[in-house]
């Protein structure tokens, strides 16, 4: 079956923190270009970063949103065959629940979720004093 779990999500104060990772099963995730999203509530899903899969064309590109430049950052274990999503500086408006998604073309958007394949159940991430 193919899955992807994200976890790591939880409660941090301003200016802390976190890890989220998104494990695949049932396919290799290297061969995919992993996005991250998140939705607030009562906002719109955004994308916040992706990286492409070093096999395509786009080879390993990453790509960021604006407002986590410098604080997010992406990776690729591909022995584990998961993905992290390192978040520092944490704002409250960075509150939200988190999605990872893989597209089976290797290539990665943070404009657009339509080109993704499979997506995660997501992860809460509250970022609160």
């Amino acid at each position: 079956q193919v899955q992807l779990v994200e976890s790591g999500g939880g409660l941090v104060q301003p200016g802390g923190s976190l890890r989220l990772s998104c494990a695949a099963s049932g396919f290799t995730l290297d061969y995919y270009g992993i996005g991250w999203f998140r939705q607030a509530p009562g906002k719109e899903r955004e994308g916040v970063l992706c990286i492409s899969s070093s096999i395509s064309s786009s080879d390993g590109k990453t790509y960021y949103a604006d407002s986590v430049k410098g604080r997010f950052t992406i990776s690729r274990d591909n022995a584990k065959n998961t993905v992290y999503l390192q978040m520092n500086s944490l704002k409250p408006e960075d509150t939200a629940v988190y999605y990872c998604a893989a597209d089976a073309s290797g290539l990665c958007t943070v404009i657009s979720s339509d080109p993704y394949d499979y997506w995660g159940q997501g992860t809460q991430v509250t970022v609160s004093s």
